[in-house]
């Protein structure tokens, strides 16, 4: 233990930002020098989308994003709950242990053989559903 203590904490970072959210999370308890650089927005930066106008865009659909004081903060808004995109057609939400993008579509977004067609294909509102 007492050799993890004397590395420095960009190295423990850089270490921890090469695993998943969930390891780093676990990892975090291993010592204190793990846990300050857990929570370490270079580590965060990491797992989220790497594409800065994707995030920018998802932070537009949801302006309560923009005042998260973290990478980390963000990282968890992300993975908690759904944001609408794309004018309702879709979802999107991190997954939390992994970090990867998930998208939910809507069903109207699909095409579906003879979707138009009344005697095959029946379109129901659903007052309750996410998407449009």
């Amino acid at each position: 233990m007492a050799a993890f203590e004397e590395l420095p904490e960009g190295c423990i970072a850089a270490i921890l930002s090469r695993t998943t959210p969930l390891d780093a999370g676990r990892l975090s308890l291993v010592s204190k020098s793990f846990l300050s650089a857990a929570y370490s927005d270079d580590v965060w930066n990491q797992f989220l989308p790497s594409d800065p106008q994707f995030i920018d865009s998802i932070i537009s659909h949801s302006p309560s994003l923009a005042n998260t004081p973290t990478k980390k903060a963000l990282y968890l808004a992300l993975s908690d709950r759904p944001i609408i995109v794309d004018n309702g057609k879709k979802s999107f939400q991190l997954d939390r242990k992994s970090g990867k993008r998930c998208y939910m579509l809507a069903a109207r977004s699909l095409n579906i053989a003879w979707g138009d067609d009344r005697r095959y294909w029946n379109w129901i509102a659903m007052s309750d559903s996410r998407l449009a």
